[in-house]
C-alpha cells in the first residue's frame, strides 16, 4: 500500500531510504557493493527487495519499474579531501577518477533506461566548484539537456538538524515540469548542541555494549585516547599552526557542535574528540554516538565492528535532512 517506489544506488547504511521510507516510499531494488555495508543494510531493512552489489556491469534493464531514483553516488572524486590526496598520490580525480568519479554516469544511464518520475541525488559541497565548476556543468547539461529532467539543487548544512556542520548538495529532478522550489524545504530554526547525542553517563541511559557499561552506562574506557595519541595529536597541531595551517585535532564539549565526521575518523578520531575535563585525556564518540550524530535513530542496529562502523557513519547521510527534502518533493509527487 505504498504511495510510491523507489531505488536505492549507492545505498551505504541506508540514510537516504530512510527519508523516503518516512513519507510512504517502497524499495524495490538495492544496490551496494561494501560487503560490511551490505551486511549492516540488510540487518536493519531485511532483503525484501532485488538486492545487487555492483551496479555498473548489472543491465538497467533489469531494475524494476520504480517512480523514485536515488542515489548517493560516491563523493571522495569531488571531496576536499579526497581531491587533496589524490593529487598529492598524482592519480587522477573528478571523472578522470575511473574507479569512482564516472560512476555519476550509470546513474544517468539507468535513469534514460527506466525513466523514473523523480530522482534524488547527493555530494559534497565541493562538487559545484570541482574543476573550476566544469564537473558540476557536465552533470547538470546530462541531467538537464540529454535526458530532458527538470532539475534543482541546493547545498544544505546538517547542523539545523544534528550537532554537526556538514554542508552536503542535494540534487533533485523532476521529469515533467513542476512548480517546485526550495522554499518548501522546511529548515528547523535550532542549532542543536553535542549534549543532545553524548551518552549522558548518569544512569538515565541503558547500557549498550560494547560502547557503555554499569549500572551509569559509562563510555567504556576504550574510547580514551592514550598518553602517546593524544601527545601526538597535540603535537602535530602546534607544527601546523606554525606553518600557518588551520588543521589539527578538533576538541568539543557538550555544548559545542561538531566538524563534519569523517570516514576516516576510525583511524585517530581527530577531527571530533569529546573533552572530559581539565588534565584527563579526551575520548572519541562512540559508534552509537556517531549514528545519533547522523540523524539515525537508536533503534538502528550496528552490527559491525567499531571501524568498520566509523567509516559507515562517516559516509552516511543526514537522515532528517533527507526527511526533509523528501517531505518538500512529496507534494509534487504525483
Amino acid at each position: 500500500m505504498a504511495d510510491f517506489t523507489f531505488i536505492d544506488l549507492f545505498a551505504g547504511i541506508g540514510g537516504i531510504r530512510l527519508g523516503f521510507e518516512a513519507i510512504g516510499g517502497h524499495c524495490v531494488f538495492t544496490s551496494e557493493w561494501n560487503d560490511w555495508s551490505k551486511k549492516t543494510y540488510i540487518e536493519n531493512f531485511g532483503t525484501g527487495e532485488m538486492f545487487v552489489g555492483d551496479i555498473v556491469p548489472f543491465p538497467a534493464e533489469e531494475i524494476p519499474d520504480h517512480d523514485v531514483l536515488l542515489a548517493g553516488f560516491p563523493c571522495q572524486p569531488f571531496s576536499i579531501a579526497g581531491v587533496s590526496k589524490k593529487n598529492s598520490l598524482g592519480r587522477p580525480h573528478g571523472f578522470e577518477c575511473t574507479t569512482q568519479g564516472t560512476l555519476f554516469f550509470d546513474v544517468a544511464r539507468i535513469i534514460a533506461a527506466k525513466r523514473p518520475k523523480y530522482f534524488l541525488l547527493e555530494n559534497v559541497k565541493n562538487l559545484v566548484s570541482h574543476n573550476r565548476g566544469y564537473t558540476f556543468k557536465i552533470i547538470l547539461q546530462t541531467l538537464e539537456k540529454e535526458l530532458g529532467y527538470h532539475v534543482f539543487w541546493k547545498i544544505i548544512d546538517g547542523q539545523h538538524w544534528v550537532p554537526q556542520h556538514r554542508e552536503r548538495i542535494i540534487i533533485v529532478g523532476f521529469r515533467e515540469e513542476t512548480d517546485f522550489n526550495w522554499d518548501n524545504l522546511v529548515i528547523p530554526n535550532q542549532h542543536p548542541v553535542l549534549k543532545n547525542i553524548l551518552h549522558p553517563q548518569n544512569g538515565t541511559e541503558k547500557a549498550e555494549s560494547p560502547y557503555t557499561t554499569g549500572t551509569q552506562a559509562v563510555v567504556h574506557s576504550k574510547y580514551t585516547l592514550s598518553d602517546h595519541l593524544w601527545e601526538y595529536l597535540q603535537n602535530y597541531a602546534i607544527k601546523q599552526r606554525e606553518k600557518g595551517n588551520g588543521f589539527g585535532f578538533g576538541l568539543v564539549t557538550e555544548n559545542d557542535i561538531a566538524r563534519t565526521l569523517s570516514a576516516r575518523y576510525y583511524k585517530d578520531g581527530s577531527e571530533i574528540l569529546v573533552s572530559r575535563g581539565i588534565k584527563k585525556n579526551p575520548r572519541r564518540l562512540t559508534p552509537r554516538e556517531c549514528a545519533r550524530l547522523m540523524g539515525f535513530d537508536d533503534t538502528f542496529k550496528i552490527v559491525v565492528s567499531d571501524t568498520q562502523a566509523y567509516r559507515q557513519f562517516g559516509n552516511s547521510v543526514v537522515v532528517p535532512v533527507i526527511k526533509a527534502v523528501a517531505a518538500a518533493m512529496k507534494p509534487y509527487m504525483k
